[in-house]
């Protein structure tokens, strides 16, 4: 069995796989004192740890401690890449462009080689788009709508207002309704410009995945919600081999 985790800005997630079969997934915050307590069952049977992270080189280090006290399997820490069968990454300095980011354009590559976009709706909100020859286009980082709401609270202190997880984007008549409405519209906006830039690129499908995916669908955009994308291309990287 294989333990791929996902560690980003603020959660860990994790998978065990068996080959193609999803045996057990899970997900905590990344300071809690046991974040895979619920690997307990698998540790014995995991026989290699995969790793994508975008944490710091501590968190890295904690993270490595807290699975030495579920399995005895070697971790391996996987980072972005140049390319990858065909998949050319357009950074010229790969080693700044987050793992997770390049892991969702793999896992994307891998089942739909073509354009696509990928979008992770998370803490921060990434969009990569990537054309048909599998050349990188480019791409975007964003602030996520849990990191716009937290700016509001604490930069705008005279901002009191209860969040809630409403679509609405008509102007608001109260502060709440200002701000959470702000906060839709500016999702709303930035989904308009996937939907468009879609277009020019010529790109065939747009892929979304992140904790936020389903507001995104839910204010317009078009795409196939794929929760495990970064799960999927990490696998794959971890099974195929040396990248450049």
């Amino acid at each position: 069995m294989m333990l791929l985790v996902d560690s980003g800005n603020t959660r860990i997630k994790w998978r065990v796989v068996q080959g193609a079969q999803v045996k057990a997934e899970g997900a905590a915050m990344l300071d809690e004192k046991a974040p895979f307590a619920g690997l307990a069952h698998f540790g014995p049977d995991i026989t290699r740890v995969a790793v994508s992270s975008v944490a710091s080189e501590q968190n890295c280090r904690e993270l490595e401690q807290a699975l030495s006290r579920v399995t005895r399997a070697p971790v391996t820490f996987y980072w972005s890449e140049s390319s990858r069968q065909g998949l050319v990454n357009s950074y010229q300095d790969v080693r700044k462009m987050g793992a997770d980011r390049w892991h969702g354009m793999v896992g994307a590559w891998s089942r739909y080689p073509g354009g696509f976009a990928v979008v992770d709706a998370g803490s921060a909100v990434t969009v990569d788009y990537v054309a048909e020859s599998g050349a990188h286009i480019g791409g975007y980082i964003l602030p996520g709508l849990r990191m716009m709401r937290r700016s509001l609270k604490l930069d705008a202190a005279r901002i009191g207002f209860e969040h809630d997880d409403q679509v609405n984007t008509l102007p608001g008549r109260s502060t709440g309704e200002c701000a959470n409405h702000g906060l839709a519209w500016l999702t709303l906006g930035v989904i308009e410009r996937i939907n468009a830039d879609a277009r020019v690129h010529n790109l065939r499908r747009v892929l979304l995945t992140g904790g936020d995916a389903q507001r995104f669908v839910d204010l317009g955009l078009q795409a196939e919600v794929r929760p495990g994308l970064v799960f999927e291309g990490l696998q794959a990287v971890a099974q195929g081999g040396k990248g450049e």
